[in-house]
């Protein structure tokens, strides 16, 4: 057998040399660094993107429309027992009230119908009732009943809510506030025409307009209609006197009597004192009567538009403060109500108008009724007028059976719905403002359900100004909260966004020349072994934490500055004076004193220069402002041009975030002028230019997009800046171009607010506006400055 050579030939070895692999290995890292810089390009794109539609997604409900919605239709409940008088309905809209001009209450349920429960009113025998008014909802909701005998009964419905088995249970009762005994308001036992009553934890106040009734009051116990006559058996003899003719009548009167508790210390239950007083108004054509929830005003309006308005808050002696029409001539006056807080009154006429009368001060300082605004609800006439209990809304009834919700401060129409071919007869919005129960003339009951959850927010409401409740004219106001549960809320962003811009202004107004001349001195004047020293230093001034600024700010500078105000104007003119005489000396220097200082190390020789004038400064400005104003230049600027100065305003705000965005402005304009091609510099300088023509005409022109940058990136770190101007500006949402008055910011509004808002509120919603409007303008400026800064470099690149 013979051997077969099987041998196999070996592929020649590839030796890869170092260079070849070092060579490989960078192009590998350069291309992880390039999708490494365009994923984190990516990503900063998608996080912007993914912000702003967040923004948009909690603040897209304040613009969405209100809605309501049929819930449930069927029989008034208890029909048999009278005419409606009034509906309520609880907070949980499970139960309604149904107040009848029989003296009953019916409870039942909102959604079905079914009555819970039927009460009696404790209206004695023998008097029937002839006027009926609510007093405040928000107070346990007390109604009177005014009767034919010149007696009154309170009453009040409340709800006791119980979770017997995890389960919700309301059960409606009535109460007497003032005991069940009905109250004697008219002595003569005239009819009680016309009522009103205000229910307080301590006080109740009670208004009524009386009947006309004839001379001769009350006989005994019974009123004088009751009385027989001397043809029916009277005569002197039996201590009856005769009743004069029907034409001799005494006019009705309007009488006020107010109760007052007075807790004894030795007695269990408080006493009552009463206080009777008589209105020198006449009664007749009186067809309102309003009582605000302070007790201390009153309304009285007339059939012919008139409005009485009065100072009750002496019991004892009422006052009349204003007396005028209301209405347009040829109106007439078809419904009115409070609006929540009992600041405004809602008067609305028989042409579809509803106007809105406010208390404000008129130039003698006294409360006046001002209109502040109105709305055409309607082409019919105002039928009704319910007030929502929490917010400053309100609805209407009209002629034609149209039911409108609308907000006062926005001036938005909300709703507009016809809830029944029949005419409405009685209506109540909920305590929540979010059902709505409406009574019809063929005898349906409807429930309906709304939604309308930011009525507050609208465009004038944010941008425009607004005429708000006890304002002496309209305004852009930011006020988003109070202690008082009637508050009106103010979302005007106009101050802050002015506030925003007022702070950065002054900021850039500090920053921009001593940043700037400080970058072209060190960049193109200043010999390389100082500026080494110095462009790390004000670099290290960008690290330092602008709480620390702030908070440097608000306890130290504020002080300092408004105690030496006038050496800080004396400063501003004082150390350049002192740096001119300096340069003008040094020229006449001996040359061994002036050759020996090297070039670029000028700058040097100045810091003992200015702080020697700084010091001059502060130590001429006492005598200074004692001799050209008499006095402190604080209240010079009070009394003779009516500026006030607050401590913690823009002035300081400009100075101290000045401080904070020189570093931006400094290093990024320096980078610019440094990297300035050296040829053009010396190419410049070799055609005869001197170095400062050089650097106007030549250095600046080349580094005008980095220049342009730097401003554009320190107005932005300006704007959103937020812990300086958070801590130094007294957070004044004030729209006041003067340096001396403070500010509020965007951003600062945000930090101060957010965390104390309720989530989903419309409060909560306004903030993230606010910040969507902070975001846009810096996106909108960059995107403008980013413009400007390309089409610079393609001019000035052929240089």
């Amino acid at each position: 057998m013979s051997e077969i050579n099987t041998s196999i030939k070996q592929p020649p070895s590839i030796k890869i040399s170092s260079g070849e692999y070092h060579q490989r290995w960078r192009l590998i890292k350069d291309a992880l660094a390039r999708y490494g810089v365009v994923a984190g390009g990516l990503g900063v794109i998608v996080a912007i993107v993914l912000i702003f539609f967040y923004l948009l997604y909690v603040i897209y409900p304040l613009f969405i429309s209100a809605t309501a919605e049929s819930v449930s239709e069927y029989a008034v409940p208890e029909q048999a027992l009278g005419n409606t008088l009034l509906l309520e309905m609880e907070e949980q809209n499970e139960v309604g009230a149904r107040f009848t001009d029989s003296g009953q209450v019916v409870f039942f349920e909102t959604a079905t119908g079914k009555t819970l429960l039927t009460q009696a009113v404790a209206i004695p025998e023998g008097a029937h009732i002839t006027s009926f008014a609510q007093g405040s909802p928000i107070n346990e909701g007390a109604v009177i009943y005014g009767l034919s005998d010149g007696r009154a009964v309170i009453a009040k419905h409340q709800y006791k809510v119980t979770y017997p088995n995890n389960v919700r249970v309301i059960t409606p009762s009535l109460k007497y506030p003032l005991g069940e005994q009905p109250l004697v308001l008219d002595d003569s036992g005239a009819a009680l025409e016309k009522i009103a009553v205000k229910v307080g934890e301590d006080a109740t106040t009670i208004v009524a307009k009386t009947a006309d009734t004839p001379q001769g009051g009350r006989i005994g116990s019974l009123p004088i209609a009751t009385l027989p006559t001397p043809r029916d058996g009277g005569s002197a003899a039996n201590g009856l006197e005769p009743l004069p003719p029907p034409s001799l009548a005494v006019a009705g009167k309007i009488r006020l009597i107010n109760f007052q508790k007075e807790q004894s210390l030795f007695a269990d239950e408080a006493a009552l004192t009463r206080t009777d007083s008589v209105l020198e108004q006449s009664a007749a054509g009186i067809a309102d009567i309003l009582i605000d929830k302070d007790e201390s005003n009153l309304y009285l309006i007339s059939n012919d538009g008139q409005l009485g308005f009065f100072d009750i808050s002496d019991k004892s002696s009422p006052a009349i403060r204003q007396q005028q029409n209301v209405v347009d001539a040829g109106q007439k006056i078809t419904s009115v109500a409070f609006l929540n807080g009992d600041l405004s009154l809602m008067i609305g006429d028989s042409s579809g108008l509803v106007s809105q009368w406010s208390m404000v001060k008129d130039k003698l300082n006294r409360p006046a009724m001002q209109k502040i605004r109105s709305f055409k609800v309607s082409d019919k006439a105002v039928v009704a007028i319910n007030a929502e209990q929490r917010r400053k809304g309100f609805m209407t009834t009209d002629a034609d059976g149209i039911v409108g919700i609308y907000h006062s401060t926005a001036e938005r129409e909300m709703i507009k719905e016809r809830v029944s071919d029949a005419l409405p007869t009685a209506a109540v919005l909920s305590p929540r403002a979010n059902a709505l129960l409406v009574q019809s003339a063929d005898g349906k009951m409807h429930f309906w359900h709304i939604d309308n959850e930011h009525p507050e927010v609208s465009i004038k409401s944010l941008w425009q100004k607004v005429w708000y409740e006890s304002y002496p004219k309209p305004d852009y106001i930011w006020q988003s909260s109070s202690a008082n549960n009637d508050f009106e809320p103010k979302y005007s962003l106009t101050p802050l966004v002015f506030g925003t811009l007022k702070a950065a202004f002054y900021a850039m107004l500090v920053a921009m020349p001593l940043a700037l001349m400080g970058a072209i001195y060190t960049a193109y004047f200043m010999a390389p072994g100082m500026r080494q020293y110095v462009k790390p230093s004000i670099e290290i001034m960008g690290a330092l934490p602008t709480v620390i600024l702030g908070f440097l700010a608000g306890l130290w500078l504020a002080p300092f500055m408004e105690e030496h105000l006038t050496g800080i104007f004396a400063l501003l003119m004082i150390v350049p004076v002192g740096v001119m005489l300096f340069a003008f000396a040094w020229q006449f220097l001996p040359k061994a004193i002036t050759e020996n200082i090297s070039e670029g190390w000028d700058a040097a020789i100045l810091i003992p220069v200015i702080l020697l004038s700084g010091w001059l400064a502060f130590k001429v400005s006492v005598p200074l402002e004692t001799y050209l104003f008499h006095g402190t230049l604080q209240d010079w600027l009070k009394a003779e041009m009516g500026i006030g100065y607050d401590q913690r305003n823009a002035l300081v705000v400009g100075v101290a975030m000045g401080f904070a965005v020189i570093p931006t402005i400094f290093s990024i304009a320096e980078d610019a002028i440094f990297s300035v091609p050296k040829h053009l510099t010396v190419g410049s300088l070799a055609l005869g230019a001197t170095p400062w023509q050089t650097m106007t005409r030549v250095v600046l022109l080349t580094a005008s997009p980095g220049i342009f940058s730097a401003v554009m990136i320190g107005f932005g770190r300006a704007v959103g800046e937020t812990m300086i101007v958070l801590m130094a500006t007294g957070n004044t949402p004030v729209m006041d171009l003067s340096v001396f008055q403070g500010l509020r910011t965007l951003a600062a509004n945000i930090a101060v607010e957010m965390p104390e808002s309720e989530v989903n509120s419309t409060h909560y919603r306004v903030l993230f506006l606010a910040a969507l409007v902070l975001f846009m303008f810096t996106f909108v400026f960059n995107t403008l400055a980013e413009v400007i800064r390309q089409r610079l470099r393609e001019k000035y690149s052929s240089l």
